[in-house]
């Protein structure tokens, strides 16, 4: 895992590679102006430091893929500010946004559906090396060196997606992100499709990539044990908001917002004889048509006071680096 650059003694830490502030997503249900909307983001904050890999966490339906494809504007942000090396990308235009599409890449959830079946697998990776006018005169090497990079053989390029297994796809897909020679790469749940003996090799991969060329990565899962293995800070999401945020060990060892503490108590331990109490949420995560007034989580919090409808908590520090959006907060730290 990679640390965030600076020198010692800085008066202050260098800027994030991405920063975001008040990403919203909202999706119209239908055409009409005062259609009701679907809050599948709604208010996200958080920034990735240059060099490190940021967990993104959360149960289904809570915004993850959808905040990771607004960062890359593969879906419109509603509002908010998404800065990308000090650049607010949500400003430009089509024609402007080319360059840093570059620097910011994708690898999808699915590895089957994310391949074209009519393509080669040198024609997948070679598109991407033609739309940004990359390899000229070395193309076939570099598609080959591409290949052997993600530990798939040079031979394989004349091949179709049908050919390879979920684990190999899955790692043409990363070559194909690779190619651009990007800095920040989106991995939208890439091992969550693969048999759970090839999990451990893709992931190993992206541990080996992110160290070997310099990326900095937000990983978006739902398994709290690979985020732990492979990330550097996590943030916790809960119905399209920030429930915590810190860095992975911290989070971890001393979680501070109840949702986080329910989500970690849900976490298989591969310990029989080891103590555990689970916390159990009552009912369903609610609808993002009609999200809880307050805080989000409270029809589910055990600890929910009637201050908690009645204003969004804010996500207060709680420790180096480490933050918690609850109104008791305080209250709870020993609860």
């Amino acid at each position: 895992m990679g640390a965030a650059l600076g020198c010692p003694g800085d008066a202050a830490p260098a800027e994030p590679l991405l920063s975001v502030r008040d990403l919203r997503v909202h999706f119209p249900t239908s055409s009409r102006r005062d259609a009701p909307v679907v809050r599948a983001v709604d208010g996200v904050s958080f920034d990735v430091r240059r060099n490190t890999i940021v967990g993104l966490v959360g149960e289904s339906g809570s915004g993850k893929t959808t905040t990771g494809r607004a960062l890359l504007r593969l879906l419109a942000a509603t509002g908010g500010e998404v800065r990308f090396d000090g650049v607010d990308i949500g400003k430009l235009d089509e024609r402007q946004m080319l360059p840093w599409r570059r620097r910011m890449q994708i690898v999808f959830q699915d590895p089957y559906a994310s391949l074209n079946p009519r393509m080669t697998v040198a024609e997948i990776i070679g598109e991407a090396l033609d739309t940004h006018g990359l390899a000229r005169g070395r193309r076939d090497e570099r598609i080959g060196e591409l290949l052997t990079r993600v530990g798939l053989n040079a031979d394989h390029r004349a091949r179709y997606p049908h050919e390879f297994s979920g684990g190999q796809r899955q790692r043409i897909g990363i070559a194909r992100a690779l190619a651009v020679e990007p800095d920040f790469i989106v991995a939208d749940e890439p091992v969550s499709a693969l048999d759970v003996s090839v999990q451990a090799q893709v992931l190993n991969l992206l541990q080996d990539l992110q160290r070997d060329l310099g990326l900095t990565m937000l990983f978006v899962a739902h398994d709290l044990a690979v985020v732990n293995y492979l990330c550097d800070e996590v943030v916790v999401l809960y119905l399209g908001r920030v429930m915590e945020r810190g860095p992975t060990r911290e989070v971890y060892a001393r979680p501070r917002h109840p949702y986080t503490r329910a989500l970690l108590s849900a976490a298989p331990v591969p310990d029989p004889r080891a103590a555990r109490k689970r916390i159990l949420l009552k009912g369903d995560i609610p609808s993002p048509l009609n999200p809880p007034s307050g805080c989000v989580f409270r029809t589910r919090c055990p600890h929910a006071l009637p201050v908690c409808a009645e204003r969004v908590p804010e996500a207060a520090p709680v420790g180096a680096g480490h933050h918690a959006a609850c109104v008791r907060v305080d209250e709870l730290q020993n609860a």
